[in-house]
């Protein structure tokens, strides 16, 4: 995703670019499937063979003779955040900084001189500062389009309905 449509497809839920920043967080942990970015490596923009110019050159080297090594892998799953996949803190902000974030909205994250802002701030505070942000907009988030009444449902269990 480019700078414009994050913007606002965040914008039309009621989100800030704070916002977007502060959940593009979440990338801090968990894994992708190749899928999710193999064009940024072998056919950015449609031009077979051309990368993502945002991508840092060596790390896009990295992943394609490492991890994504066809197009055409579905199955390798990847660390979105591979300084600390496991752990919930700051790294993915200063990989963004060094153009190594995974997927192409977050190299989109550093094309706006407002949101390269947010994350040189969250780079230079403290995690507990991250914590409490993020837990905002988490909460923000959260309230979005809300089901009520009978239009809703509090699950039991919460992978599946209720019977």
């Amino acid at each position: 995703s480019n700078f414009s449509s994050l913007q606002t497809s965040f914008a039309s839920k009621g989100l800030d670019l704070k916002d977007l920043v502060l959940l593009s967080g979440a990338h801090t942990i968990g894994v992708s499937h190749c899928p999710s970015f193999s064009s940024r490596l072998y056919n950015f923009t449609g031009v077979w063979g051309k990368k993502d110019p945002s991508l840092d050159s060596e790390y896009a080297a990295n992943l394609k003779m490492k991890k994504c090594k066809s197009i055409n892998d579905n199955t390798t799953i990847v660390e979105m955040d591979p300084e600390s996949s496991s752990k919930f803190d700051l790294s993915y902000f200063q990989l963004v900084l060094r153009r190594k974030g995974l997927f192409q909205s977050d190299a989109a994250l550093t094309t706006s001189a407002t949101t390269k802002s947010f994350i040189n701030q969250l780079v230079q505070g403290s995690v507990k500062q991250f914590y409490a942000e993020f837990g905002l907009a988490m909460e923000k988030m959260g309230k979005i389009e809300v089901k009520t009444g009978s239009a809703g449902e509090i699950r039991k269990h919460c992978a599946a309905v209720n019977s």
